[in-house]
């Protein structure tokens, strides 16, 4: 009976021992993933992160993109095209898409043509709308082209 009695108490100081050394195995990993904060009231902040949660401003690509796909928009033959898709390329900004539509109208005697058109990047696949318009010197005017919100 005695032996049965220590075997018991044994295995109870043993249980004890395994969960402080537990705790002690965890508080000691833990303590890493508290590193990084300082307590002190002085933030550590990593300032070379950037997210895109706030609009940059356009980008020579964005500008590339856009000019390639005015002139594909302007030197499309309207009565032709009957609905075609115009697919269009940049090799300077690596990004292709296809104009779905142009349709042209006359806005104070000039010469607009409105656009949808998708735009494949490294950013991601996108569709944008746009206005281009035939200036009096023959140059057509992209007057607006953006993500179709």
């Amino acid at each position: 009976m005695q032996d049965i009695a220590k075997w018991i108490e044994d295995t109870k100081v043993l249980s004890r021992l395994s969960g402080i050394a537990a705790v002690c195995l965890a508080t000691t990993s833990l303590s890493g993933c508290l590193g990084g904060l300082d307590f002190s009231g002085t933030p550590d902040v990593d300032r070379t992160v950037a997210t895109s949660s706030v609009p940059s401003a356009r980008s020579d690509e964005d500008n590339s993109d856009a000019m390639t796909v005015r002139n594909a928009v302007s030197s499309a033959d309207v009565t032709r095209i009957a609905g075609n898709p115009i697919p269009w390329a940049n090799s300077s900004s690596g990004s292709a898409g296809v104009i779905s539509s142009i349709s042209e109208e006359q806005v104070n005697g000039t010469t607009c043509r409105r656009f949808t058109t998708t735009r494949h990047s490294y950013q991601g696949i996108a569709k944008f709308d746009g206005n281009t318009c035939l200036l009096g010197n023959g140059q057509w005017y992209l007057t607006s082209f953006g993500p179709r919100s």
